[in-house]
């Protein structure tokens, strides 16, 4: 994709500057961990959203994975686990600060929003 908008000047920068955020122990450390947690949360999010929807107490809220759940039945697993292996590798091969702030910050939105899909598949 980079190497549509970028020249390669800007795609030659790029990879450095993500050689040189993967050359930080605690960059790497971090994304690690941020990466287990993101999976770790995008599995609870399949089986809290499953789990909602079977018990009929939910449905999608998301319009475009509604429709993908609608038309093409359990592939939405697999295309929501195969986004998650890419986000994954995106954030491990540029474990920038910046990039790992953002990507921490959306864990823990996603993290509440699996919370709240608990809640309502368990009625509490």
């Amino acid at each position: 994709m980079a190497l549509i908008f970028f020249s390669r000047k800007r795609r030659s920068a790029l990879s450095g500057d993500a050689a040189a955020a993967r050359a930080g122990r605690w960059n790497i450390a971090i994304a690690f961990a941020a990466v287990a947690a993101y999976n770790l949360v995008g599995v609870f999010d399949i089986v809290s959203t499953i789990a909602a929807i079977e018990l009929g107490v939910a449905e999608e809220a998301n319009p475009l994975m509604r429709a993908i759940m609608d038309n093409y039945g359990l592939a939405w697993i697999a295309a929501k686990l195969f986004l998650q292996i890419v986000i994954s590798g995106m954030v491990l091969w540029f474990p920038h600060r910046l990039v790992l702030m953002i990507f921490t910050l959306a864990v823990w939105v996603n993290g509440f929003i699996v919370l709240n899909n608990f809640r309502i598949a368990l009625g509490v």
